[in-house]
Protein backbone atom coordinates (compact mmCIF):
# COMPACT_ATOMS: atom_id res chain seq x y z
CA UNK A 1 0.00 0.00 0.00
CA UNK A 2 1.37 3.40 -1.00
CA UNK A 3 1.82 6.04 1.69
CA UNK A 4 1.45 10.01 1.77
CA UNK A 5 2.42 11.59 4.45
CA UNK A 6 0.85 10.62 7.58
CA UNK A 7 -2.24 9.08 5.83
CA UNK A 8 -2.65 5.78 3.87
CA UNK A 9 -3.87 6.84 0.19
CA UNK A 10 -6.36 3.75 0.38
CA UNK A 11 -8.27 5.25 3.02
CA UNK A 12 -8.31 8.74 1.85
CA UNK A 13 -9.67 7.24 -1.34
CA UNK A 14 -12.47 4.89 0.78
CA UNK A 15 -13.35 8.34 2.69
CA UNK A 16 -13.64 10.02 -1.24
CA UNK A 17 -15.73 7.58 -2.38
CA UNK A 18 -18.33 7.69 0.54
CA UNK A 19 -18.79 11.70 0.60
CA UNK A 20 -21.55 13.59 -1.13
CA UNK A 21 -20.66 16.11 -3.14
CA UNK A 22 -21.63 19.83 -1.88
CA UNK A 23 -20.54 23.21 -2.24
CA UNK A 24 -17.74 23.95 -2.33
CA UNK A 25 -17.23 20.35 -2.56
CA UNK A 26 -15.31 18.06 -0.42
CA UNK A 27 -12.28 19.16 -1.48
CA UNK A 28 -12.83 22.78 -1.42
CA UNK A 29 -13.76 22.94 2.18
CA UNK A 30 -10.74 21.04 2.86
CA UNK A 31 -8.80 23.86 1.47
CA UNK A 32 -10.54 26.51 3.23
CA UNK A 33 -9.32 24.66 6.47
CA UNK A 34 -5.87 24.07 5.58
CA UNK A 35 -5.41 27.88 4.73
CA UNK A 36 -6.52 28.70 7.92
CA UNK A 37 -5.01 26.17 9.97
CA UNK A 38 -1.70 27.11 8.28
CA UNK A 39 -2.39 30.81 9.50
CA UNK A 40 -3.22 29.44 13.41
CA UNK A 41 -0.30 29.57 16.02
CA UNK A 42 0.51 26.54 17.64
CA UNK A 43 -1.60 27.19 20.82
CA UNK A 44 -4.98 27.90 19.68
CA UNK A 45 -3.73 24.90 16.87
CA UNK A 46 -3.51 22.86 20.63
CA UNK A 47 -6.70 24.18 21.53
CA UNK A 48 -8.61 23.49 18.53
CA UNK A 49 -7.39 19.71 18.80
CA UNK A 50 -8.81 19.31 22.60
CA UNK A 51 -12.19 20.28 20.60
CA UNK A 52 -11.72 17.86 17.42
CA UNK A 53 -11.19 15.14 20.17
CA UNK A 54 -14.53 16.26 22.16
CA UNK A 55 -16.31 15.30 19.15
CA UNK A 56 -17.89 11.65 18.31
CA UNK A 57 -16.17 11.90 14.39
CA UNK A 58 -12.68 11.97 15.57
CA UNK A 59 -12.16 8.50 14.87
CA UNK A 60 -13.62 8.89 11.41
CA UNK A 61 -11.69 12.22 11.00
CA UNK A 62 -8.30 10.97 11.51
CA UNK A 63 -8.95 7.49 9.79
CA UNK A 64 -5.94 6.68 7.83
CA UNK A 65 -3.07 8.34 9.94
CA UNK A 66 0.00 6.39 10.59
CA UNK A 67 0.66 5.15 14.25
CA UNK A 68 3.69 7.49 13.97
CA UNK A 69 1.54 10.83 13.83
CA UNK A 70 2.09 13.54 16.05
CA UNK A 71 -1.60 14.79 17.52
CA UNK A 72 -0.87 17.88 15.33
CA UNK A 73 -0.33 16.13 12.42
CA UNK A 74 -3.84 14.16 13.77
CA UNK A 75 -5.27 17.13 14.51
CA UNK A 76 -4.33 19.21 11.02
CA UNK A 77 -6.00 15.68 9.14
CA UNK A 78 -9.15 15.95 11.72
CA UNK A 79 -9.93 19.38 11.18
CA UNK A 80 -9.63 19.00 6.95
CA UNK A 81 -11.82 16.33 7.32
CA UNK A 82 -14.39 18.41 9.93
CA UNK A 83 -14.35 21.16 7.49
CA UNK A 84 -16.94 18.64 5.53
CA UNK A 85 -19.16 16.97 8.67
CA UNK A 86 -22.19 19.39 7.63
CA UNK A 87 -22.37 17.99 3.90
CA UNK A 88 -21.10 14.25 5.53
CA UNK A 89 -24.19 14.13 7.78
CA UNK A 90 -26.56 14.29 4.62
CA UNK A 91 -25.96 10.92 3.52
CA UNK A 92 -25.06 9.56 7.39
CA UNK A 93 -26.88 7.15 9.20
CA UNK A 94 -29.47 8.49 11.86
CA UNK A 95 -29.53 12.47 10.46
CA UNK A 96 -32.90 13.37 9.32
CA UNK A 97 -33.27 15.84 6.12
CA UNK A 98 -35.49 18.50 8.33
CA UNK A 99 -37.61 21.43 7.28
CA UNK A 100 -36.52 25.36 8.75
CA UNK A 101 -40.04 25.50 10.90
CA UNK A 102 -40.29 26.08 14.56
CA UNK A 103 -37.64 26.53 17.17
CA UNK A 104 -35.61 23.18 16.16
CA UNK A 105 -34.47 25.07 13.04
CA UNK A 106 -32.56 27.52 15.61
CA UNK A 107 -31.53 25.09 18.20
CA UNK A 108 -27.94 24.50 18.98
CA UNK A 109 -27.27 21.65 20.98
CA UNK A 110 -24.57 19.87 19.33
CA UNK A 111 -23.86 16.33 18.37
CA UNK A 112 -26.69 14.86 19.70
CA UNK A 113 -28.73 16.83 17.15
CA UNK A 114 -30.26 14.40 14.49
CA UNK A 115 -31.24 17.04 12.06
CA UNK A 116 -29.49 17.81 8.88
CA UNK A 117 -30.04 21.39 8.86
CA UNK A 118 -29.47 21.91 5.47
CA UNK A 119 -30.93 25.83 5.56
CA UNK A 120 -28.09 26.44 7.58
CA UNK A 121 -25.62 26.26 4.24
CA UNK A 122 -26.82 29.38 2.60
CA UNK A 123 -28.64 33.26 2.53
CA UNK A 124 -30.48 33.44 -0.77
CA UNK A 125 -29.83 37.46 -1.41
CA UNK A 126 -32.12 37.72 -4.18
CA UNK A 127 -31.89 40.01 -7.30
CA UNK A 128 -33.88 40.07 -11.16
CA UNK A 129 -32.55 41.49 -14.27
CA UNK A 130 -36.19 41.61 -15.52
CA UNK A 131 -38.12 42.84 -13.02
CA UNK A 132 -39.44 39.87 -11.55
CA UNK A 133 -40.65 39.87 -8.22
CA UNK A 134 -38.31 38.79 -5.33
CA UNK A 135 -38.62 36.57 -2.36
CA UNK A 136 -36.76 37.14 1.05
CA UNK A 137 -33.85 34.93 1.93
CA UNK A 138 -35.40 32.42 4.56
CA UNK A 139 -34.18 32.31 8.33
CA UNK A 140 -32.46 30.60 9.76
CA UNK A 141 -29.50 30.91 7.56
CA UNK A 142 -25.70 30.95 7.11
CA UNK A 143 -25.30 34.40 8.36
CA UNK A 144 -27.41 33.54 11.56
CA UNK A 145 -25.76 30.09 12.32
CA UNK A 146 -22.10 31.85 12.00
CA UNK A 147 -23.13 34.39 14.41
CA UNK A 148 -24.36 31.79 17.13
CA UNK A 149 -21.26 29.41 16.53
CA UNK A 150 -19.06 32.43 16.89
CA UNK A 151 -20.56 33.24 19.96
CA UNK A 152 -20.25 30.12 21.14
CA UNK A 153 -16.93 29.46 20.30
CA UNK A 154 -16.04 32.54 22.53
CA UNK A 155 -18.19 31.82 25.38
CA UNK A 156 -15.73 30.19 28.18
CA UNK A 157 -18.77 28.68 29.72
CA UNK A 158 -19.57 26.56 26.78
CA UNK A 159 -18.92 23.11 27.08
CA UNK A 160 -16.26 21.27 24.95
CA UNK A 161 -18.38 19.13 22.87
CA UNK A 162 -20.88 21.93 21.51
CA UNK A 163 -17.87 24.11 20.84
CA UNK A 164 -16.74 21.22 18.76
CA UNK A 165 -19.61 20.82 16.60
CA UNK A 166 -20.12 24.70 16.28
CA UNK A 167 -16.02 24.56 15.23
CA UNK A 168 -16.83 21.73 12.41
CA UNK A 169 -19.56 24.16 11.06
CA UNK A 170 -18.15 26.92 11.93
CA UNK A 171 -15.57 25.68 9.19
CA UNK A 172 -17.82 24.63 7.02
CA UNK A 173 -20.48 27.22 6.48
CA UNK A 174 -17.19 30.62 6.12
CA UNK A 175 -16.87 28.48 3.29
CA UNK A 176 -20.03 27.96 1.82
CA UNK A 177 -20.63 32.02 2.23
CA UNK A 178 -17.70 32.49 0.27
CA UNK A 179 -19.11 30.55 -2.80
CA UNK A 180 -21.09 32.95 -4.50
CA UNK A 181 -24.00 31.07 -5.67
CA UNK A 182 -24.70 30.40 -1.73
CA UNK A 183 -25.14 33.78 -1.45
CA UNK A 184 -28.16 34.36 -4.09
CA UNK A 185 -31.44 33.23 -6.14
CA UNK A 186 -32.04 34.74 -9.37
CA UNK A 187 -35.46 35.41 -9.75
CA UNK A 188 -36.77 35.86 -13.61
CA UNK A 189 -39.80 35.29 -15.89
CA UNK A 190 -38.55 32.18 -16.58
CA UNK A 191 -37.81 31.27 -12.99
CA UNK A 192 -40.13 33.32 -11.11
CA UNK A 193 -39.96 31.30 -7.50
CA UNK A 194 -35.70 31.73 -7.87
CA UNK A 195 -33.17 29.62 -9.55
CA UNK A 196 -31.99 28.08 -5.81
CA UNK A 197 -28.85 29.29 -6.08
CA UNK A 198 -27.58 28.06 -9.91
CA UNK A 199 -29.98 24.51 -8.83
CA UNK A 200 -31.99 25.10 -11.40
CA UNK A 201 -29.56 26.76 -14.29
CA UNK A 202 -28.22 24.03 -16.67
CA UNK A 203 -25.34 24.45 -18.45
CA UNK A 204 -23.06 22.57 -20.62
CA UNK A 205 -19.35 22.17 -19.67
CA UNK A 206 -18.68 20.61 -22.06
CA UNK A 207 -21.25 17.78 -21.44
CA UNK A 208 -24.87 18.95 -20.83
CA UNK A 209 -26.66 18.82 -18.36
CA UNK A 210 -25.05 20.04 -14.81
CA UNK A 211 -26.35 22.33 -12.60
CA UNK A 212 -24.60 26.20 -12.49
CA UNK A 213 -24.08 25.68 -8.66
CA UNK A 214 -22.71 22.43 -9.29
CA UNK A 215 -20.16 23.46 -12.27
CA UNK A 216 -18.75 26.35 -9.33
CA UNK A 217 -18.81 23.84 -6.33
CA UNK A 218 -16.15 21.92 -8.43
CA UNK A 219 -13.75 25.09 -9.90
CA UNK A 220 -11.11 23.74 -7.32
CA UNK A 221 -11.30 20.06 -8.29
CA UNK A 222 -12.82 16.82 -6.74
CA UNK A 223 -9.44 15.24 -4.89
CA UNK A 224 -10.10 14.69 -1.33
CA UNK A 225 -6.53 13.34 -0.96
CA UNK A 226 -5.12 15.36 2.00
CA UNK A 227 -1.16 15.57 0.15
CA UNK A 228 -3.22 16.65 -2.53
CA UNK A 229 -5.73 19.80 -0.44
CA UNK A 230 -2.82 20.67 1.80
CA UNK A 231 -0.63 21.31 -1.49
CA UNK A 232 -3.40 23.37 -3.26
CA UNK A 233 -3.85 25.29 -0.67
CA UNK A 234 -0.20 26.44 0.12
CA UNK A 235 -0.25 27.45 -3.78
CA UNK A 236 -3.57 29.78 -3.63
CA UNK A 237 -3.19 33.18 -3.67
CA UNK A 238 -2.16 34.89 -0.11
CA UNK A 239 -5.06 37.06 1.19
CA UNK A 240 -5.22 40.89 1.31
CA UNK A 241 -4.51 41.33 5.41
CA UNK A 242 -7.48 43.93 5.09
CA UNK A 243 -10.14 42.31 3.29
CA UNK A 244 -8.73 38.75 5.71
CA UNK A 245 -9.37 40.97 8.77
CA UNK A 246 -13.32 41.65 8.30
CA UNK A 247 -15.46 39.49 9.92
CA UNK A 248 -18.64 40.34 9.42
CA UNK A 249 -20.65 37.49 7.82
CA UNK A 250 -23.15 39.90 5.95
CA UNK A 251 -20.06 41.65 4.62
CA UNK A 252 -19.36 38.14 2.65
CA UNK A 253 -22.22 37.76 1.87
CA UNK A 254 -22.29 40.96 -0.25
CA UNK A 255 -18.81 40.49 -1.79
CA UNK A 256 -20.20 36.95 -2.80
CA UNK A 257 -23.49 38.58 -4.11
CA UNK A 258 -21.48 40.90 -5.90
CA UNK A 259 -19.25 38.26 -7.84
CA UNK A 260 -22.87 36.21 -8.73
CA UNK A 261 -23.82 39.07 -10.41
CA UNK A 262 -20.79 40.00 -12.59
CA UNK A 263 -19.46 36.87 -12.59
CA UNK A 264 -21.14 33.99 -12.30
CA UNK A 265 -24.13 35.27 -14.19
CA UNK A 266 -22.27 36.31 -16.69
CA UNK A 267 -22.09 35.59 -20.68
CA UNK A 268 -22.45 32.68 -21.81
CA UNK A 269 -24.53 32.16 -18.79
CA UNK A 270 -28.10 34.04 -19.54
CA UNK A 271 -31.39 34.73 -18.14
CA UNK A 272 -33.52 31.58 -17.37
CA UNK A 273 -33.01 27.92 -17.05
CA UNK A 274 -30.41 27.20 -19.60
CA UNK A 275 -28.47 25.19 -20.96
CA UNK A 276 -25.76 27.84 -21.85
CA UNK A 277 -22.67 26.31 -22.94
CA UNK A 278 -19.56 27.64 -20.82
CA UNK A 279 -16.76 28.65 -22.75
CA UNK A 280 -12.53 28.83 -21.92
CA UNK A 281 -12.80 32.48 -20.63
CA UNK A 282 -15.71 31.83 -18.32
CA UNK A 283 -14.06 28.56 -17.24
CA UNK A 284 -10.82 30.75 -16.43
CA UNK A 285 -12.92 33.52 -14.73
CA UNK A 286 -14.59 30.88 -12.12
CA UNK A 287 -11.48 29.10 -11.97
CA UNK A 288 -9.61 32.49 -10.67
CA UNK A 289 -12.47 33.43 -8.58
CA UNK A 290 -12.84 30.29 -6.55
CA UNK A 291 -8.99 30.33 -5.79
CA UNK A 292 -9.24 33.62 -4.46
CA UNK A 293 -11.85 33.43 -2.25
CA UNK A 294 -11.10 29.91 -0.73
CA UNK A 295 -8.15 31.80 -0.05
CA UNK A 296 -9.99 34.47 1.77
CA UNK A 297 -12.15 32.17 3.74
CA UNK A 298 -8.95 30.07 4.89
CA UNK A 299 -7.79 33.57 6.31
CA UNK A 300 -11.15 34.72 8.03
CA UNK A 301 -11.70 31.38 9.52
CA UNK A 302 -8.19 31.56 11.10
CA UNK A 303 -8.70 35.40 12.04
CA UNK A 304 -12.46 34.44 13.54
CA UNK A 305 -11.30 31.37 15.38
CA UNK A 306 -8.24 33.28 17.11
CA UNK A 307 -10.64 36.06 18.16
CA UNK A 308 -12.78 33.80 20.26
CA UNK A 309 -10.10 33.31 22.42
CA UNK A 310 -10.57 29.66 22.95
CA UNK A 311 -11.09 28.15 26.69
CA UNK A 312 -11.24 24.40 26.78
CA UNK A 313 -13.41 23.20 29.98
CA UNK A 314 -10.82 20.59 32.08
CA UNK A 315 -13.85 17.76 31.26
CA UNK A 316 -16.81 16.98 28.72
CA UNK A 317 -19.52 14.93 29.98
CA UNK A 318 -20.35 11.69 27.95
CA UNK A 319 -23.23 12.24 25.91
CA UNK A 320 -25.80 10.59 23.12
CA UNK A 321 -24.32 11.15 19.95
CA UNK A 322 -26.69 10.86 16.58
CA UNK A 323 -26.75 7.21 15.25
CA UNK A 324 -22.96 6.60 17.69
CA UNK A 325 -24.73 6.09 21.24
CA UNK A 326 -23.25 6.82 24.36
CA UNK A 327 -19.72 8.69 23.73
CA UNK A 328 -16.85 9.84 26.49
CA UNK A 329 -14.94 12.81 25.32
CA UNK A 330 -11.26 12.09 26.24
CA UNK A 331 -9.71 14.63 28.83
CA UNK A 332 -8.39 18.10 27.05
CA UNK A 333 -4.86 18.49 27.22
CA UNK A 334 -4.91 22.21 27.32
CA UNK A 335 -7.98 22.79 29.24
CA UNK A 336 -7.97 26.36 30.93
CA UNK A 337 -5.72 29.16 29.64
CA UNK A 338 -7.19 31.35 27.40
CA UNK A 339 -5.34 32.39 24.03
CA UNK A 340 -4.62 36.61 23.52
CA UNK A 341 -3.77 37.27 20.19
CA UNK A 342 -0.71 38.56 19.28
CA UNK A 343 1.00 35.69 21.35
CA UNK A 344 4.74 36.96 20.93
CA UNK A 345 6.48 38.10 24.24
CA UNK A 346 8.43 41.14 24.51
CA UNK A 347 12.48 41.11 25.13
CA UNK A 348 13.09 40.45 28.35
CA UNK A 349 15.01 43.75 30.29
CA UNK A 350 18.60 44.08 30.43
CA UNK A 351 17.66 46.36 34.21
CA UNK A 352 14.77 45.31 35.38
CA UNK A 353 13.72 41.95 36.39
CA UNK A 354 9.85 41.71 36.36
CA UNK A 355 7.28 38.89 34.49
CA UNK A 356 6.99 39.45 30.54
CA UNK A 357 3.79 40.62 29.22
CA UNK A 358 2.19 39.82 26.19
CA UNK A 359 0.13 41.98 24.18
Amino acid sequence: MAKNGIWLTAAVTALALAAPAAAWNGRGHMMVAAVAWQRLDRATRDKVGDLLEASPWYGRWTAGALAGATDEEKHRLAFLRAATFPDDIKSASGYVNDHATGAEARRNIGYPDCDQHRYWHFKDLPFSTDGTALEPPGDPNAETQIKTFAAVLADPGADNSLKSYDLAWLAHLVGDVHQPLHATSRFSAGLPQGDQGGNKVKVCDPACGAGLHGVWDDALGKSIDPASVIAAAAALPTADAGAAGRLDPDVWLAESLTLARTVVYHAPVGNGAGPFTLDAAYDDARTATARDRVALAGARLAALIEAAHLRIAPSTPAFEACGQGTFHPPAPKHAGTVITHPTKAKPKPKKHRHHRRHR
